[in-house]
């Protein structure tokens, strides 16, 4: 292809816009004194089109831009699909099995700019150069609109290709909850602007995520992203977290949020997953709806630049029972309307087309609608008021129900325009490149890995601490662990000994992941629901180890609630973390390092206790192990017990 050899009209602009200032909001009446110079930018040359001036303000770029584009090209802008890099940091050659297109169709024909990055991030200078080679793409496209490259929360432990990934390179802390657990604006802030950090460097500019739905029924595989049970909670820390994502004010150094799930996931009905069909519901039994509302009144509020509604259909509602983003009742009234939101709504992930994830055929999930046609969907959906597709590659869709006359161009435009004009505001189209080579000092450095760690150790909850058996001080060389739930080098590289049988030993280390029952398929496995409870053999097996008389310390990986009061009973003492490696756990039992954390849920009794309760209704599970809230602190060395505020 020509265009591999010699630069395009595209790319030669932009390098020769790159002395001109960045393009900042139009206010007041500077945006009527625009108008007489961007009449002369379109009459006098061609070679520097408005959208291409950033002395223009934003909106006459975009005027400019949407007046110039094609039918193609606007719908390509509503779709936000799957970017998956290609072999040695090429482009996607795609695959027919799979379902998936080349990147180069996409871009290319399909004329879409807007990708979720696919990939874990092993090597920061190798993500960098996917993306510049991705942008470089883009522009020799006619127009050469730049991508908006975007991700699901990548910062923490949780491994789901559905819904997040392994820190990998980035900087590693606790998951949203542990965030909750410590109470603490600041550090969320602190730690949103050191994931903004991360992400520019390697060219993500939105950020899927942060997700404050209220958990509000323990059973929900979606809990380890939310902020807990406490709505206000979850309200005044999103607000730092959009707050240090996307600045104190939008610009090229921003990251554009998408909050979600809106009106709420909590409230699944039985705990499952609107994922999967057997998950379709969402209940408000206690005619609660209220409560989930907070958190998105409070990103409004913030500034959200970007919300998502949830799959599920709300049920006994005076709502329409279809999915939230097929429903104008959810949308345009409650979202647009009560709340006042005026920015970009993106769907979930696969509305309209059926699929294949991780080997698993996946339905559309169109709850509510499944009868309606491919083109019927897209066509609820663009009524509700939604302005992009997730996860879908069907522009033809929206160009067919435009030249069909069931949609007008005019609302295409009303929602091209809100995406395009997220893209100026972050300075993509004056630079849409990242330096490659700083990247690497940026991700994952000393610093930042420093922040998470100490975070993670931090967010640690002491549930139970009998004899203030922790921290274990002025231990010997001898002394001897029976470890399960990580790897012996851990304790042996601080020379103390590992044995085989809890008996030899003079501590019991477990560390246990909360209870689920694994469910099949390729995606489905990932998600963690069901029991709450372990089942009869496990709790067999662990209370042999309780019975052998070696204090025993605990830590619960609480990913979702658990309900283990034999646990609680049996250990001597018991913690609860909430993504943290081998290391930060050690520091904690050796008192390097102090649990600050409380409990962002309580920790039910038992799996009926959890099914008496209401899905919608927080705080309502009959006699908790451990209640909201709950978090000792360690004796401190002048002999002060449990609840002890500090040192002496």
């Amino acid at each position: 292809m020509g265009s591999q050899n010699k630069p395009s009209r595209a790319i030669l602009v932009l390098l020769a816009l790159s002395a001109w200032p960045l393009s900042s909001f139009c206010l007041g009446t500077s945006h009527v004194s625009q108008k007489p110079l961007l009449s002369r930018v379109l009459n006098d040359s061609e070679a520097l089109p408005g959208y291409r001036n950033s002395s223009l303000c934003i909106d006459d770029r975009v005027e400019d831009l949407i007046q110039r584009m094609t039918l193609e090209e606007k719908v390509g802008q509503m779709f936000h699909a799957m970017l998956f890099p290609g072999p040695n940091g090429t482009l996607d050659p795609g695959n027919e099995t799979e379902f998936r297109n080349s990147t180069d169709f996409m871009i290319g024909e399909q004329l879409l700019t807007h990708f979720n990055l696919v990939a874990d991030i092993v090597d920061a200078k190798e993500t960098a150069e996917f993306h510049n080679l991705v942008q470089k793409r883009a522009l020799e496209t006619r127009l050469g609109i730049p991508v908006t490259l975007s991700s699901d929360p990548r910062h923490a432990f949780t491994e789901n290709a559905g819904t997040g990934f392994n820190a990998g390179r980035f900087s590693q802390w606790p998951e949203t909850l542990g965030l909750a657990a410590l109470r603490d604006a600041d550090l969320v802030q602190k730690f949103a602007e050191v994931a903004r950090e991360e992400y520019l460097a390697v060219g993500l500019r939105t950020a899927l995520h942060p997700q404050v739905d209220v958990s509000t029924e323990p059973r929900w595989a979606r809990i380890s992203g939310t902020f807990g049970e406490n709505a206000e909670l979850t309200a005044s820390l999103l607000a730092a977290y959009i707050r240090g994502f996307q600045g104190e004010k939008m610009g090229p150094s921003s990251v554009s949020t998408i909050t979600k799930h809106f009106p709420g996931g909590g409230p699944m009905e039985n705990g499952e997953d609107s994922h999967f069909v057997y998950g379709k519901n969402q209940t408000y039994p206690g005619n609660n709806l209220e409560y989930h509302l907070i958190p998105f009144r409070a990103a409004v509020a913030a500034g959200a630049r970007q919300i998502m509604p949830y799959y599920s259909r709300p049920i006994d509602t005076p709502f329409e029972p279809v999915g939230f983003s097929f429903n104008r009742q959810i949308v345009t009234d409650l979202l647009m309307g009560e709340l006042g939101f005026d920015g970009i709504v993106v769907t979930d992930w696969g509305l309209i087309t059926d699929t294949w994830i991780s080997g698993q055929y996946m339905p559309a999930r169109a709850w509510g609608v499944e009868s309606l046609s491919e083109l019927e969907r897209a066509a609820r959906i663009l009524d509700a008021g939604c302005d992009q597709f997730g996860g879908e590659t069907r522009p033809e869709l929206i160009a067919e129900l435009v030249r069909t006359g069931v949609v007008s161009e005019s609302r295409i435009d009303v929602s091209v325009r809100k995406l395009l004009r997220e893209k100026f505001v972050l300075g993509l189209f004056d630079n849409p490149f990242v330096d490659a080579d700083a990247a690497s000092g940026v991700v994952g450095n000393e610093y930042f890995v420093r922040l998470g760690a100490e975070a993670q150790r931090r967010a640690y909850v002491l549930l139970k601490n009998a004899d203030d058996v922790l921290p274990l001080r002025n231990l010997g060389p001898g002394t001897k662990f029976y470890v399960e739930g990580f790897n012996a080098t851990y304790i042996t590289s601080r020379n103390y000994s590992v044995v085989t049988s809890v008996g030899e030993a003079d501590y019991a280390l477990l560390r246990l992941a909360a209870p689920y029952e694994p469910r099949p398929g390729g995606f489905e496995s990932m998600f963690h629901a069901g029991s709450l409870e372990f089942s009869d053999e496990e709790k067999e097996r662990q209370a042999a180890i309780y019975a052998a008389g070696v204090p025993t310390i605990v830590d619960m990986m609480l990913d979702r609630p658990a309900a283990v009061p034999e646990v609680a009973e049996g250990a001597t003492a018991m913690l609860a973390s909430f993504g943290s490696s081998p290391d930060a756990f050690l520091d904690v039992v050796l008192g390097l390092a102090e649990p600050e954390g409380k409990l962002p849920y309580d920790l039910p009794r038992s799996n009926e206790a959890v099914a008496a309760g209401m899905e919608d209704v927080p705080f309502d599970t009959r006699n908790p192990v451990f209640k909201y809230g709950h978090g000792l602190r360690y004796a401190d060395r002048c002999g002060k017990g449990n609840g002890s505020p500090g040192k002496c």
